[in-house]
């Protein structure tokens, strides 16, 4: 099964995020667990959890993933954020009891000229406190693209994170393609070197996801620009190849291309006629 999807929103709940996906084609979806800026989460409807639950059955949606806010920066220098990050962190992941099974992504954050090594360390830290038995949630580190002070544009820096935790078997990470190739690592020409060095670091048994985006910049830009999929500098070709890679492609795969719901509906149409199986 080839699960594509992309960026829904939620403020509607999720049967109308499940309907959003049937109707553009989608096999799988990711949405914000909260206003992507921060805030309180909107209330559950036990109601319109079930009626989803039933509807991605019925469709065989894949995977989710579920995405903090932009917002929740683990390891920033002020304590009021990092304690912002924790109760925002334990709340999605209460909340995504009730759709057990999936996974929550997450930004490393940004160590505001503290040095990446107190920026893992405060990253680690958040998450010792916050992992528990009987979570039913994967949480996800995401590869960052190494604009200004962020954690995790290296593979290193993400591999000492899942060291530095203590129930590092609840952690996975989310491959962003802008994301690597904006912070170096040439998808377009060795994906295979770059999935090799993937492995060798983090272990490719912890990849659970990709966000398949284009880039607006070159090759270690370290700018993280999004582009829609075949108009930017990896190119549709390179795209197509990783979405048909063996050790890829059963992951879900969420666009978060500057679309709205037609556009995406037209990109996700684009990537199924690229599929080789």
């Amino acid at each position: 099964m080839f699960y594509i999807g992309c960026h829904l929103s939620c403020a509607k709940g999720f049967l109308a995020m499940g309907k959003d996906a049937e109707r553009i084609g989608a096999t799988t979806f990711q949405f914000f667990t909260r206003n992507p800026r921060g805030g309180s989460a909107k209330a559950l409807s036990e109601e319109d959890i079930r009626a989803f639950l039933e509807l991605k059955k019925e469709l065989g949606l894949g995977p989710l993933v579920a995405h903090a806010p932009y917002t929740l920066n683990a390891c920033a220098a002020d304590e009021k954020i990092r304690i912002f990050a924790k109760n925002t962190m334990e709340d999605d992941l209460q909340r995504l009891e009730y759709v057990p099974g999936n996974y929550y992504n997450f930004h490393p954050g940004s160590h505001v000229k503290q040095g990446t090594e107190t920026g893992i360390r405060l990253i680690s830290e958040m998450l010792n406190e916050i992992l528990r038995p009987g979570l039913h949630t994967t949480v996800l580190l995401e590869t960052m693209a190494g604009k200004g002070s962020e954690v995790g544009s290296r593979f290193e820096e993400l591999r000492e994170i899942i060291d530095r935790t203590e129930r590092s078997d609840d952690l996975g990470v989310c491959l962003d393609t802008c994301h690597v190739w904006d912070g170096g690592y040439d998808i377009v020409n060795d994906l295979d070197g770059v999935l090799t060095e993937f492995d060798r670091v983090i272990g490719l048994k912890r990849l659970k996801a990709i966000h398949l985006n284009d880039s607006l910049n070159p090759l270690g830009a370290r700018k993280d620009r999004h582009a829609k999929i075949g108009e930017g500098h990896i190119g549709l070709e390179a795209l197509a190849r990783v979405v048909n890679h063996p050790a890829l492609k059963n992951l879900p795969f969420c666009l978060e291309t500057p679309n709205d719901l037609d556009g995406y509906q037209r990109e996700i149409g684009l990537l199924k006629s690229q599929r080789t199986e």
